[in-house]
């Protein structure tokens, strides 16, 4: 029996795969394919499965650029349903003859749209809802066969639909939890438009990435490259799974793991009945960092030294491939589609040298989100303490620490970071957030400590609410608990005297510094 599926269609939007997260969420089974598909190509993919919908997504750029993306027209003739968000709105609009310009008054973040027409696509819904923008350019008018559903202040078609054709078109992200019954209009879509059955779990997944793991390795070896996160403990049960003994687990002891951590993960992974290697490189990884102070720079050098020192590892066993635990996040920061924007490189994507020894690396979790990579966690057996600690970076405190890297800052943030997760865990709110640290800045002011001046470094406190770290709010913490980490902080650590909170949500902020 073959499953239903809803194609997204990638303009190079920041939330491209979110969409396709959701439709799955709802048991139905999405992929994201290039923005070029023809109608051939999507005929060929309904031998295989039912398609039922087109999604197009976001994107950077404006549809009147030279080189902005574009679709084949005679796609909106297959009779299946399409439904535009933000730049596929525009293009849409565009496509069928109305008017896009760029907008007096931008739109970026949460706006109240009027619902003129709740049906269709906005079926349910109230008059004023709470949605989520991200965009310069608007859709100012449609033509005559195209109505207009919504409006906002800035933009007088916000969602419009096609009076005898599927196609429908939304400014706004429903894709984003900002938009509060955005769900409710991909349900509309999915269920209701589309007429989808659902039929799709994570088990599916789950089949899926060991067997490519297994066809890929074939008889071969493989390392993976585990640092204890979340991310590569899930991906070394995977591949546990499918390469049993031929799999080698190597922690990188870069020098940058938080308080304690090594030992953590050496008594957590040494006996789970597959080769585990730690690498102290701690003295290496300090030496190539000297002296950098720009966080892109910082990120391509542990990179390039996490890839040196695995294929050192790999040559003493004989491992032909590696793998890693990326994830989509990680991927999409990384600008690594052709019209995405390179928000910044993650040393497992964008950070890697050109040039490796391996005959090919494998992500297993790489189109999954890290709630998804959670539930898998929990399917395939991780300790449940694995499962729900909060995400690190691979590069450690190293991106969290402004400028250049000192054994004296890396102390100074190992403290501060301490004494955040034991206020936070102590208090019994780490179970509402997504991930909540120390940032060591740059910058130095003058305070008083024992009625004598004191002059030192400014601490940033990050604590944000997030799902799956496409978007996050930052945390509305008590001012009691944010005041005994102030107060252990610049008391326990000598060359702090200030601390701040970021009250930021990404966007326009990203959740780490650098």
């Amino acid at each position: 029996m073959k499953l239903d599926i809803v194609l997204v269609l990638d303009f190079g939007g920041q939330y491209c795969h979110l969409i396709a997260r959701r439709i799955r969420e709802n048991r139905v089974y999405s992929e994201i394919v290039p923005n070029n598909i023809t109608p051939r190509e999507i005929q060929i993919l309904n031998k295989k499965y039912n398609v039922k919908g087109l999604i197009l997504s976001g994107g950077p750029q404006s549809v009147y650029e030279e080189d902005a993306p574009k679709m084949n027209k005679e796609i909106l003739e297959l009779g299946i349903p399409v439904l535009g968000l933000c730049y596929g709105h525009q293009l849409l609009a565009h496509l069928l003859g109305g008017k896009v310009e760029p907008a007096k008054s931008k739109e970026f973040g949460i706006t109240y749209a009027t619902i003129t027409k709740p049906v269709a696509i906005l079926e349910g819904l109230g008059k004023t809802e709470k949605v989520w923008m991200s965009h310069g350019d608007t859709v100012f008018s449609v033509p005559e066969e195209v109505e207009v559903l919504a409006y906002t202040e800035n933009t007088p078609v916000a969602a419009f639909r096609h009076k005898t054709k599927p196609i429908y078109g939304l400014q706004w992200h429903p894709e984003v939890v900002h938009t509060e019954k955005g769900m409710q209009m991909l349900r509309n879509f999915i269920f209701g438009i589309c007429e989808c059955k659902p039929g799709w779990s994570m088990r599916d997944f789950v089949e899926k990435a060991v067997q490519e793991i297994k066809s890929t390795v074939g008889e071969g070896k493989a390392i993976i490259a585990l640092s204890g996160g979340i991310d590569s403990s899930t991906a070394t049960l995977l591949a546990a799974r499918a390469l049993g003994q031929n799999l080698a687990a190597i922690f990188v002891d870069h020098g940058f793991m938080r308080e304690n951590e090594p030992e953590l993960i050496q008594q957590t992974f040494q006996n789970m009945g597959f080769r585990f290697i730690t690498v102290n490189a701690r003295k290496r990884f300090l030496e190539k960092l000297k002296g950098v102070i720009d966080p892109e720079t910082k990120r391509k050098i542990i990179g390039e030294e996490f890839i040196r020192v695995f294929e050192e590892e790999a040559e003493k066993i004989g491992a032909e491939y590696l793998i890693q635990g990326t994830i989509y996040p990680d991927r999409i920061e990384s600008g690594f589609r052709q019209f995405s924007e390179k928000i910044k490189t993650h040393h497992n994507v964008a950070g890697l040298p050109t040039k490796i020894r391996f005959k090919s690396i494998i992500e297993p979790l790489r189109d999954l989100y890290k709630d998804e990579v959670r539930e898998v966690a929990e399917m395939i057996g991780l300790p449940k303490e694995l499962v729900h600690r909060q995400p690190f970076p691979g590069p450690g405190l190293a991106v969290r620490i402004i400028g250049e890297i000192t054994e004296d800052k890396i102390l100074i943030v190992k403290k501060a970071d301490l004494i955040v997760r034991e206020e936070i865990e102590k208090s019994g709110f780490q179970r509402n957030l997504w991930q909540y640290f120390a940032v060591l800045t740059d910058t130095k002011s003058t305070g008083v400590k024992g009625d004598c001046r004191a002059y030192g470094y400014t601490v940033a406190i990050r604590i944000v609410e997030s799902k799956e770290a496409m978007t996050a709010s930052f945390a509305r913490i008590p001012y009691e608990i944010l005041e005994r980490i102030s107060t252990r902080i610049t008391n326990e650590i000598p060359q702090v005297t200030r601390v701040v909170y970021d009250v930021t949500h990404k966007p326009p902020a990203t959740i780490e510094w650098e």
